[in-house]
């Protein structure tokens, strides 16, 4: 489951006096409010826009399918992710080809629940298989795994052949559909570099009973551990969001996990539409600092995973973000 620099520009208004007016003209007094009031305006709002842009961190961005390409030579960090700001209007996973690269699972029919070997490729546009791809938070590729009613959450990191197959073992001990998503970022043979999330639906034979998502929170506790975040989420508006976990009512220290100290998997109820969003590079008073623009309005389950003790852990939550006025 990199921001763009905004320039400032400014203008000053030219005023003409074309003939005296009454210095209580009421058309003038009205203009007069009007322009005031404009520049007031202009003012707030520039403010509001420089609080709500979150600071630049060469680890923040999301995964939201909306294809980022780039100059590896100029991209932090040898990659680049989906800048947030996109995040408000588009999520990825939705499709099993995006951004001029398409999945290719070698099943997604399984007869029974149980452990499977998921393999897959990548193809390029010309129907190459990809092998190139770059190094991101510690992988070449990551593979999430949930089945539809947003249970079963594996984060897995499959390995690549040299023909470009990836296989990886996935639990899909109960029966029903579930859907696999590819997050990677390929490089292509002029070296651009593109982030993708691509999505295909797995069928697992056998009766499926949804399960009922749990109620929103802002705490969970897993393996003993209780974990909760602080932050309201807008849509189309990047939020801070700080989680921190605790055991025993004293706080733990957090691990390093995949070249952070925690990632956050976010998937929107209904048709699973994906974010992975990625933290900032240090803790901030022990917790783990994302920042996220809700897509929409709805329902969504976040997975916040983390590590301590040399294992990794996963919280679970259900967030809902309410339509605009409401």
């Amino acid at each position: 489951m990199a921001e763009a620099p905004t320039t400032e520009q400014s203008a000053e208004p030219v005023v003409r006096a074309q003939s005296a007016k009454p210095l209580l003209d009421p058309a003038g007094s009205r203009i007069g409010l009007f322009v005031g009031g404009l520049i007031v305006a202009l003012v707030v709002g520039f403010t509001l826009g420089k609080l709500l842009d979150p600071p630049s961190s060469p680890t923040q961005g999301a995964t939201t399918g909306a294809p980022a390409s780039t100059d590896p030579a100029t991209a932090p960090g040898g990659h680049v992710h989906s800048p947030l700001a996109s995040a408000g209007s588009e999520v990825g996973g939705l499709s099993i080809s995006s951004g001029g690269y398409t999945l290719v699972p070698a099943t997604t029919s399984f007869a029974k629940p149980g452990t499977e070997q998921l393999s897959f490729v990548i193809r390029a546009n010309d129907g190459r298989a990809v092998t190139n791809f770059a190094v991101v938070h510690d992988k070449p590729l990551h593979l999430v795994v949930v089945r539809r009613d947003l249970t079963g959450y594996q984060h897995l990191h499959p390995t690549m052949a040299a023909d470009g197959t990836w296989s990886v073992s996935a639990d899909l001990g109960k029966p029903g559909l579930w859907r696999a998503y590819a997050d990677f970022t390929a490089i292509d043979q002029a070296g651009i570099q593109t982030a993708v999330a691509l999505g295909t639906d797995l069928t697992v034979a056998g009766d499926y009973a949804p399960k009922t998502l749990p109620a929103a929170a802002q705490q969970d506790e897993t393996d003993g551990y209780q974990v909760s975040y602080q932050g309201a989420t807008m849509i189309g508006a990047s939020q801070p969001m700080l989680f921190t976990v605790t055991r025993d009512g004293k706080p733990v220290t957090l691990e390093p996990y995949l070249g952070s100290f925690g990632h956050l998997v976010v998937l929107r109820d209904l048709d699973l539409g994906y974010v992975h969003v990625h933290p900032e590079p240090a803790l901030v008073n022990g917790g783990v600092k994302l920042w996220l623009s809700a897509p929409s309005a709805g329902t969504y389950r976040m997975f916040f995973d983390f590590q301590t003790g040399g294992k990794v852990h996963t919280a679970e939550f259900t967030l809902v973000v309410p339509a605009p006025g409401k």
